[in-house]
């Protein structure tokens, strides 16, 4: 289970080392074998365990490919999806593709969600971040599913 935001520096390489509590679930798990691609929502990245990222791929690919939108949906996260290795500092090598896409450069911040992570530009996070905080502060309705939420 990942969960947390940690702020991580991009190396000029544009290596970002995992910190090191995942460092051992991440190679239990799947021997530090990972998948990132992009979220089609936002502007940052998702990364995905091997064994995670499988189970999504199946359902993407099961999509209908007559379906216009479905067949965008399948070209933008398997087509950029890119499989990476854990080496044995604990670092990944994001592609210049993937990072130009969600517009990391120097520092990064690797937002823990369940069973995957997103990798966001510092800045781009706290935008969003801060505008999330003032939607829920302005009386943003909630789904019916959150309704019944307790925290």
């Amino acid at each position: 289970m990942f969960r947390g935001v940690n702020p991580i520096n991009l190396d000029a390489k544009g290596r970002m080392a995992i910190p090191a509590r995942y460092r051992q679930q991440i190679q239990a798990g799947c021997e530090g074998c990972l998948v990132a691609t992009i979220d089609t929502e936002e502007r940052c990245l998702l990364l995905y365990p091997l064994p995670e990222w499988e189970q999504i791929q199946q359902k993407i690919e099961a999509l209908p490919s007559f379906n216009p939108a479905a067949r965008r949906i399948q070209r933008l996260l398997i087509g950029h999806a890119t499989d990476l290795e854990m080496d044995g500092s604990g670092r990944l090598l994001l592609t210049a593709p993937l990072r130009e896409y969600a517009g990391l450069d120097k520092k990064v911040i690797l937002l823990g969600q369940g069973r995957k992570f997103e990798i966001w530009s510092e800045d781009l996070w706290n935008q969003t971040r801060e505008q999330y905080l003032k939607d829920v502060e302005g009386g943003m309705a909630l789904p019916d599913e959150l309704q019944t939420l307790s925290l």
